[in-house]
């Protein structure tokens, strides 16, 4: 059985997805298998990857239902005691695998995430202020917005049979979702090396295609508050932030005419909305 087990979803990014895969396959660490699920590509992704003589490249196919589905399908089949997560359209440094590992072991993780570099059409770019990585016991920092990068984590096995699997309903922020349960139940360790390259500024990807965002969010953090898991601290928090981004998102969808959509929303979240 391998030690690590990497699960890149992908769709018609043929080219990618084969660097991502590479990435991986050519890292430090030997143990490992990697398994590339693709989600209704009409491209070359599968006949390119069917050229990689790698017997620890694992390919599945399914009908396009999104990167929440493909990334379930290959936590299904992983048999790894760590999971670790890579977009097909970042890639890795060749030491990463090996410098988190003994990272986590020695700090007693059952997640971490690493530092990373940002390539934006080409050109690297520095994070803002609020992007900056946090670790620890992390829920409320978590809560503005996703802190964690799918590309850059790695969990055990143990923690995603408790947490997972990602929210098939959600089209988007089905990370933030995941993420927001974990950092209920345990610390987020950071590998303070950059050991990622994260690209970005293409229409292809979900920041740019889905519009309001924090609508799936506000989705997210509501069914949190629906299970009933928090502390009086966290649920404080949680429903301060959610009343934040509710009235926001009802403001804007005023503006816009989106009466119903408003009005929606303020009868799907009720009391919630109310002062206190």
């Amino acid at each position: 059985m391998p030690l690590v087990s990497v699960i890149i979803p992908t769709h018609n990014r043929s080219g990618l997805c084969i660097k991502a895969v590479t990435s991986v396959l050519t890292q430090t660490w030997k143990d490992v298998e990697v398994l590339l699920v693709d989600d209704g590509s009409d491209d070359d992704t599968l006949m390119r990857a069917a050229r990689i003589a790698d017997p620890r490249l694992r390919v599945f196919s399914q009908e396009n239902k999104g990167v929440s589905a493909a990334r379930n399908l290959g936590a299904a089949h992983a048999c790894g005691r760590y999971i670790a997560l890579l977009d097909s359209d970042d890639y890795w440094l060749p030491t990463k695998l090996e410098r988190q590992l003994r990272f986590m072991r020695e700090g007693g993780f059952h997640i971490s995430q690493t530092e990373e570099i940002w390539i934006r059409r080409g050109k690297r770019v520095n994070p803002k202020h609020i992007h900056t990585k946090v670790a620890g016991w992390m829920f409320a920092p978590s809560l503005a917005l996703c802190l964690i990068s799918p590309s850059c984590v790695m969990l055990t096995r143990a923690l995603w049979d408790e947490v997972g699997p990602f929210d098939e309903a959600l089209p988007a922020c089905e990370d933030y979702d995941l993420w927001l349960k974990t950092c209920l139940r345990v610390p987020v360790g950071l590998v303070p090396e950059a050991l990622v390259v994260k690209t970005g500024g293409r229409a292809d990807q979900l920041s740019g295609k889905i519009i309001g965002l924090d609508l799936y969010r506000i989705y997210a953090m509501r069914n949190v508050l629906d299970q009933g898991v928090l502390n009086d601290e966290d649920k404080d928090e949680l429903v301060r932030m959610l009343r934040m981004k509710a009235m926001i998102y009802i403001k804007g969808c005023l503006k816009r005419g989106r009466f119903a959509e408003a009005q929606r929303l303020r009868q799907l979240l009720g009391p919630r909305l109310a002062a206190g």
